[in-house]
């Protein structure tokens, strides 16, 4: 007998022995009078078994049919073996239009050993940051490695752009690694499409920030300096919980992209990158909420197109040699001038590296023609028999010193320099000191 029963045996103990009247007892069990009347008449013909729904062990009217059920399992099984129990479900209703439940989705993989049941996972508390009210008030950053392709490409990233207030994707785009230029590019596509954020919000990376302990406070990334000249404030997470929203979209992402992509037969990351604006679309229909304030926080960006590609390169400053080239990454890069070019020499210059994998050499903010050479290389030289032995000992001898390793002293050059180490693909700052 279940609980509901059970207080209508009390009820009906009470009216049958005159404490209470019929309209008393509907009141108690939120019933009409004619209910309780029925309920009555059942009690005095058969006790308590009269109270007992007649429904009880009988299949449900609203049970799936044997047909139904077979065919959603069959669908699962062979297109989406791998899927979780929400996005099974939404691919049953908008591919074979079979409607049914989450749960009754779950139930059926379950069933058909598709789907293990999951414990509860453990609960850590961290504090609640409420949303930011406008959209682009806070934009969360990051970059996901990850097989999206599931073997069909190569191993690449997902850098992701969402907003803070609305939980939208605004930005993704595929990279082989994260770099300076590959964040670049994402920034430069949201500034074209919705304008100019207040706030960007990011880890640590070195891309973001200069994480050297002895480095100059005014240093800064390549990043870090674009975004200044943007207006753009940059703002560093101390745990990947602190950014919480692209973390978990990153969750997501992981799941339902990675099968989205295989159901539409995409197979590379141009593919991928060009067919990516209509699945955020979709992504943001689902998932994405109203802000508590319908103002955009973005700014329009009222310089040129050129402008913001210059804004958004690599800048790495040079100084010209006296037949005007410097080398740069292993390139030679000679400057061309019409006449003999003595105002150049030991002229101080600046390489920008654009996102597109164009160059641009400025001097005194004009541009400069010049050529890039690949630097030759040194040949080594040959060795015979009595000869080959020699040599390699020495190669051993200047390996293992080179493992040992020499601290700089006090008074190098290098404890001066304004930035840290720098990284390889140009993302820190450097300065010339004049």
């Amino acid at each position: 007998m279940s609980q509901k029963e059970a207080l209508r045996a009390q009820v009906m103990e009470l009216l049958t022995a005159g404490k209470i009247g019929q309209k008393q007892a509907a009141d108690r069990l939120s019933v009409s009078v004619r209910q309780i009347k029925r309920i009555l008449k059942r009690y005095r013909e058969a006790g308590l078994k009269g109270l007992i729904s007649k429904k009880r062990g009988m299949p449900s009217n609203r049970r799936l049919t044997d047909v139904l059920r077979h065919q959603a399992i069959e669908v699962i099984s062979t297109h989406y073996r791998d899927f979780g129990p929400t996005l099974a479900c939404e691919k049953l209703q908008e591919r074979h239009h079979l409607s049914l439940s989450v749960e009754t989705t779950r139930q059926l993989m379950i069933e058909a050993e598709l789907w293990m049941p999951r414990k509860g996972a453990r609960l850590y508390t961290h504090p609640m940051r409420e949303r930011r009210a406008r959209l682009g008030e806070m934009i969360q950053i990051d970059g996901s490695p990850h097989d999206w392709f599931e073997g069909r490409s190569e191993y690449c990233t997902l850098l992701v752009f969402i907003d803070d207030a609305t939980g939208k994707l605004m930005q993704l785009r595929f990279v082989s690694i994260e770099t300076t230029l590959g964040y670049m590019h994402i920034l430069y596509d949201h500034i074209k499409e919705h304008g100019i954020p207040a706030t960007l919000y990011s880890d640590k990376h070195s891309i973001f920030r200069i994480n050297a302990r002895d480095a100059n406070p005014s240093a800064e990334t390549q990043f870090s300096r674009a975004a200044r000249e943007l207006g753009i404030e940059c703002i560093h997470a101390n745990t990947p919980q602190a950014k919480g929203r692209v973390e978990r979209a990153n969750q997501t992402l992981q799941d339902r992209l990675v099968k989205e992509m295989r159901l539409a037969g995409i197979n590379s990351m141009d593919e991928a990158n060009a067919w990516l604006p209509v699945y955020i679309q979709e992504y943001n229909q689902r998932f994405s909420v109203a802000p508590q304030d319908t103002q955009d926080a973005h700014l329009p960006y009222q310089g040129t197109e050129d402008s913001l590609r210059h804004i958004l390169s690599v800048h790495v400053a040079k100084r010209l040699s006296n037949n005007l080239s410097f080398q740069y990454e292993g390139q030679l890069i000679q400057v061309q001038t019409n006449g003999q070019g003595l105002a150049l020499r030991q002229a101080n210059v600046t390489l920008c590296q654009h996102f597109d994998g164009t160059q641009e050499l400025l001097w005194q903010k004009r541009r400069m023609a010049f050529t890039v050479m690949t630097k030759a290389q040194k040949q080594a030289a040959e060795a015979d028999s009595k000869t080959v032995n020699t040599r390699v000992d020495i190669a051993l001898a200047q390996r293992t010193r080179s493992n040992m390793g020499r601290k700089p002293s006090a008074n190098h050059p290098w404890r001066h320099t304004p930035v840290s180490k720098p990284t390889t693909d140009g993302q820190t700052v450097t300065q010339l000191s004049k």
